[in-house]
């Protein structure tokens, strides 16, 4: 009788940058330490990022450092499939793609079947709730694999960062790309979230029948959601409706964006103040909190609310 062939197992990877609540970072690292992974790699980042200064130690210029981007890995199996996760400390600051391609490079010498990336979407989600995982994939047959995880195919938007580009890059070269994004709070989009990173990672868990203890992120979220939580309770006792004038410039006047229409009520100076919220909110969106809290006190936050969740409709 002749033996079967051996089947092959897959081998996948799990790539990682920081971005909007750290999802990405906090479930890759807690992967490599539950899984005990070891580097097995170095990416180099030469021309990809830039160096804005070096350091100085008594008077000595210290050689500059570029971020680092490691492989991890093991070699006993782990789950049904091999499992190698890459983290970067930072994401590129110039030609994204191009570093995407290298990686790719490295993974098809790694003899990588599909790569998996984590990221996170701000949401009006509460801190006492638990978040959803939406996902997206480089072609449409790989979400029924999440479908099956009642992980919610995202119809539409972007991905911003390397979390994003990366999967790109794969859709360019037909490789095989997942990526599991993990809801916010959107007013916390700043804060490292451990219970987003813990719901990604137990998608990634069932789909490659990999065993991963979350208990320790589920420790760090119950302190995270308790000081969230106070923040949004706080923000609240500082909200005091203002009386509105019963004034209506015109928006243009106003220096509204695209000359969108403002809702009526508001005095020249309250719309200038919310036009230059929204603008700072667009720069760092920490700021959405202070915009948040305005529109609040102005009692106008439904007039506004479409364009104020559109500053958080790009995940990453």
């Amino acid at each position: 009788m002749e033996n079967s062939p051996e089947v092959k197992r897959e081998h996948w990877l799990l790539a990682a940058w920081p971005g909007m609540g750290n999802v990405a970072v906090l479930g890759a690292g807690h992967l490599i330490n539950q899984l005990e992974l070891q580097p097995v790699k170095e990416l180099s980042g030469r021309g990809y990022f830039e160096i804005g200064g070096v350091g100085v130690h008594e008077g000595v210029i210290v050689p500059p450092r570029l971020p680092r981007s490691v492989f991890f890995t093991r070699e006993e199996p782990v789950g049904n499939v091999d499992l190698t996760v890459f983290l970067g400390e930072s994401q590129p600051t110039s030609n994204s793609l191009g570093f995407a391609h290298d990686l790719l490079d490295e993974a098809a010498e790694m003899e990588i079947d599909r790569v998996i990336t984590f990221a996170s979407m701000a949401t009006q989600l509460h801190p006492s709730q638990n978040p959803s995982v939406h996902g997206l994939a480089t072609e449409k047959s790989l979400l029924e694999s999440l479908e099956k995880l009642e992980v919610r195919p995202l119809a539409d938007g972007e991905i911003g960062g390397m979390n994003g580009v990366l999967l790109g890059a794969c859709a360019q070269r037909r490789m095989p790309g997942l990526c599991l994004l993990g809801e916010i709070p959107y007013f916390a989009a700043g804060v490292p979230n451990p219970k987003a990173a813990k719901a990604v990672l137990e998608s990634l868990a069932m789909l490659t029948g990999t065993e991963i203890d979350v208990n320790e992120l589920v420790r760090h979220a119950e302190v995270v959601d308790q000081a969230l939580i106070r923040m949004l309770e706080h923000s609240k006792k500082e909200e005091r409706p203002a009386p509105i004038a019963d004034v209506d410039v015109p928006a243009a006047a106003a220096g509204e964006e695209g000359g969108a229409k403002a809702p009526k009520g508001l005095d020249l100076a309250a719309r200038k103040r919310i036009e230059l919220l929204f603008d700072e909110a667009k720069k760092d969106r920490a700021r959405a909190v202070d915009l948040k809290r305005e529109l609040d006190r102005l009692g106008v936050f439904e007039k506004y609310e479409d364009r104020f969740l559109d500053l958080f409709r790009r995940a990453e």
